[in-house]
């Protein structure tokens, strides 16, 4: 496993991170990706600690707070090894979100409870309006307060779209986001924000780098996903055209000898501002899986080329999502 700073917060953290929304499952009525077994997931986080990985991303929507008391539960032996992530301000799956210094405050304490530690490594807004965020001077305050007082050690933001991002480091000074990039979402690289985080120092975690899975290779379209499985929710046409976008970048996984999603991930981790990626992992070939990209280093740079221009010849996107 390979490290990157964590822009310039401070903090190190490992290239492959283990993005914890899958482990939440439907606690509560939550939507995610299905059932989970929390044996397995529990295996599959104690994997990742063996395997090298540091970063542990989660939020408390997510299982509205089952994910966050998973890892706290098996994480706990291993605190001072790993980085915690966490998010605040989504309360339910209708989008309703409070980013009031009440509720941040609030929720951070809920937080530490389910993961049993007195300290966030890196606490986020979890994609709240960009324009709430400029005008409300007491969020930015308070995020800097709960850092000096030690409750948490940096802060960022899970934004909504890439030009929200632009926003939130150019305008509001944020070290570190979390934006979506991956083979076939390449905005954040067409809008000039990973340049500029290069520019500014600021991190970007890389979330939906395997697109929810399509990007592995196995999932059609026409599968039968579970009546809690977000990926339900999403059109017909979205989805076939996701599936199929493993296929247009077949002769280069081909020519690279490794999996479709080594090679999804790598792609994410060849541009310097990537401080990490967060695939979700629900099982231990997973992670298996997951962290071996990191050995295999960066894609060469002709070889990125070629993914971007792919990208670029493509509607991958449906209109309708």
């Amino acid at each position: 496993m390979r490290y990157r700073q964590l822009g310039s917060t401070g903090i190190e953290v490992s290239e492959i991170g283990f993005g914890a929304w899958g482990i939440g499952g439907n606690n509560s009525g939550a939507v995610a990706y299905g059932p989970v077994d929390a044996d397995e997931a529990r295996l599959a986080l104690l994997a990742a600690v063996d395997a090298g990985v540091t970063l542990f991303d989660t939020a408390d929507f997510y299982g509205f707070g089952h994910s966050e008391s998973v890892l706290g539960e098996t994480l706990k032996p291993h605190r001072s090894r790993i980085v915690l992530a966490t998010k605040c301000g989504m309360l339910d799956a209708q989008g309703t979100q409070d980013f009031s210094p009440r509720h941040i405050r609030s929720a951070l304490d809920a937080s530490l409870r389910r993961l049993q530690t007195d300290y966030i490594d890196l606490y986020q807004l979890h994609s709240p309006p960009i324009d709430l965020v400029t005008r409300g001077d007491d969020i930015l305050a308070t995020l800097n307060e709960l850092r000096q007082s030690g409750n948490i050690r940096a802060f960022g933001i899970s934004v909504r779209s890439p030009e929200d991002g632009l926003v939130a480091v150019r305008d509001l000074g944020f070290k570190c986001l979390q934006a979506n990039f991956n083979l076939i979402d390449q905005r954040a690289l067409d809008s000039g924000l990973i340049d500029l985080c290069r520019e500014r120092g600021a991190g970007i975690i890389a979330r939906t780098p395997l697109v929810f899975g399509f990007l592995t290779g196995h999932y059609a379209a026409t599968d039968n996903f579970a009546p809690d499985d977000h990926r339900r929710r999403w059109t017909p046409e979205q989805r076939e055209q996701w599936a199929a976008a493993p296929k247009l970048f077949e002769p280069l996984i081909a020519r690279e000898a490794q999996t479709p999603s080594q090679f999804a991930l790598r792609f994410c981790l060849s541009f310097p501002s990537v401080s990490a990626t967060i695939p979700g992992m629900l099982i231990r070939q997973h992670v298996a899986e997951n962290t071996a990209a990191s050995d295999l280093g960066p894609l060469s740079e002709a070889t990125r080329e070629q993914v971007i221009s792919i990208y670029r010849r493509n509607a991958l996107f449906s209109k309708k999502h």
